[in-house]
């Protein structure tokens, strides 16, 4: 199975492929998508949508996993997450993938125990889990590929809970 971890944004929408294959977790590419702070936001959403679009043609993945907003005191920055979160919807929707939501907290626990894990110690995880010579960068990239490996986790809990090996 390929997943496709996004972790998005406005200015920065990560990316990250995971193949997995029962217990083994193989990291397939990641990358960010930029859109230009003086275009329209419209312009910058498509940008998003387009750039998604590109990395699920070129990789193929079955199902797809995106961080929710968190939303902490700035409005405004929140705003322009939900509206790249949207555009990163669209694209996996046209693309007909599966797709599986996850909280902040609930990709750092399943990545690295502890839902107030740091941005450092997700990226160690992260190389650790998908055995990289160095840490996936930029930072969106790195949270991209947690979102997958949580995505991938949850669906070998529930396949276990089911009684059956997820592949």
């Amino acid at each position: 199975m390929v997943i496709l971890g996004i972790d998005p944004g406005l200015a920065n929408t990560g990316w990250g492929v995971v193949e997995v294959d029962g217990p083994r977790f193989r990291c397939l590419a990641y990358g960010c998508i930029r859109s230009n702070s003086q275009d329209d936001l419209a312009r910058r959403c498509k940008t998003v949508r387009d750039g998604l679009t590109d990395v699920i043609v070129r990789h193929r993945p079955s199902e797809a996993a995106l961080e929710n907003i968190y939303f902490n005191r700035n409005v405004a920055t929140a705003m322009a997450t939900g509206q790249a979160r949207g555009a990163a919807l669209v694209a996996v929707a046209d693309a007909a993938l599966t797709v599986g939501e996850y909280g902040p907290g609930e990709i750092k626990l399943a990545v690295v125990g502890s839902g107030s894990a740091d941005k450092a110690q997700v990226t160690y995880m992260v190389r650790t889990i998908l055995a990289l010579d160095h840490d996936p960068k930029p930072d969106h990239a790195a949270d991209a590929l947690a979102a997958a490996i949580c995505h991938a986790n949850q669906r070998i809990a529930r396949a276990r809970s089911r009684g059956k090996e997820a592949s």
